[in-house]
C-alpha cells in the first residue's frame, strides 16, 4: 500500500547500503569493490551455496576419525539415487563433502584430483590434506579477481587421516578462504548447524568412531526437525580403523539411526 512505502507525506524511506550499491553497479562486476570493501559477486556465490541445492552437510573430527554427513534429495523422482551425492574421493584416503551447485562440485573435484595426482607423481607420496586444501583455496581466490570468471558456486569440505597430525577436516569456501575446523557445517542452515556442532564440541568428548558418526547425524537431524530414514542422508567417513575414505551403506546408517532413537 502507499502508506507503507512512503514514510512520511510525498517521501520514500531512505534506500539501504546494499540497495545503494546494487542500484550503482556494484555487483554487476566480480572484480569491482563496493564503497563498503565488499564483492558482492562473491558474497552471492555464498548464497548459491546455501540456496542452490538447499540441502545442509556437517562435518565432525573425533579422536580417531572425521565425519561428513550431508541430505540426499532427488530432484526428480524419475532419477536412480545411486547417482546422485555430494561425496567424493580425491585420492584413496582423502575424502570430500562438497555442499552447492553439482556441476561446479564436478569440476572443482576434478581439479583437486588433478593437483593431488600431479604431487604424488612429483614427490613420491601421498598429497597432505592441509596442503590440498591450500591448493583449492588458491583456484577460488584467483576466481574472485578475474572479470571474465566466476567463483565456484560450492563449499568443499575435505577430511583425512594425516600422517602427522592424525584426524584432519578442512574447509575451502568460494572465497578461496580455507581453514583447519574440529567441526564444520555449510548450505541452507549453516548458522543453525554450526550452533549444534558448537554444543558438542564445547563439551571436550573423546569422541569413538560411532559416537562421532551418531552426533554429527544428531547435529544434523536437530538442525532440520526431523527424523531422517537410511536414504535421506549420505555419510563418509576416514578413520585410523577403515582403510581410506569410506562411505557407509544404507544398513550401516540405519544402525546408527536406531542407536540415536534409542538414545534419545
Amino acid at each position: 500500500r502507499r502508506s507503507r512505502q512512503l514514510d512520511a507525506p510525498g517521501r520514500r524511506p531512505p534506500p539501504t547500503a546494499g540497495a545503494m550499491s546494487r542500484a550503482s553497479g556494484y555487483d554487476r562486476h566480480i572484480t569491482i569493490f563496493s564503497p563498503e570493501g565488499r564483492l558482492h559477486q562473491v558474497e552471492y556465490a555464498y548464497q548459491a551455496v546455501k540456496k542452490n541445492q538447499n540441502v545442509t552437510s556437517v562435518a565432525l573430527r573425533g579422536k580417531d576419525c572425521v565425519v561428513g554427513v550431508t541430505q540426499k534429495k532427488l530432484p526428480d523422482k524419475l532419477m536412480d539415487k545411486d547417482f546422485i551425492t555430494h561425496l567424493y574421493n580425491i585420492t584413496p584416503n582423502i575424502g570430500c563433502l562438497m555442499t552447492g551447485m553439482t556441476p561446479d562440485a564436478r569440476a572443482l573435484v576434478y581439479r583437486a584430483r588433478e593437483k593431488a595426482a600431479k604431487f604424488k607423481d612429483k614427490n613420491g607420496y601421498e598429497i597432505p590434506v592441509h596442503f590440498l586444501a591450500m591448493k583449492i583455496a588458491n583456484i577460488g581466490q584467483v576466481y574472485t579477481q578475474h572479470a571474465y570468471m566466476r567463483p565456484y558456486g560450492v563449499n568443499a569440505m575435505l577430511f583425512s587421516i594425516d600422517d602427522e597430525t592424525g584426524p584432519a577436516l578442512f574447509q575451502v569456501d568460494p572465497a578461496g578462504m580455507y581453514m583447519g575446523y574440529k567441526a564444520c557445517a555449510a548450505g541452507t542452515k549453516d548458522a543453525e548447524a554450526v550452533n549444534a556442532l558448537e554444543k558438542i564440541v564445547k563439551k571436550k568428548l573423546d569422541l569413538t568412531e560411532a559416537e562421532t558418526i551418531q552426533q554429527a547425524i544428531g547435529a544434523l537431524q536437530t538442525v532440520m526437525g526431523m527424523d531422517f530414514k537410511p536414504s535421506d542422508i549420505e555419510v563418509g567417513i576416514v578413520s585410523t580403523s577403515r582403510k581410506g575414505f569410506v562411505r557407509l551403506s544404507e544398513e550401516e546408517i540405519d544402525t546408527h539411526l536406531t542407536a540415536i532413537a534409542e538414545r534419545d
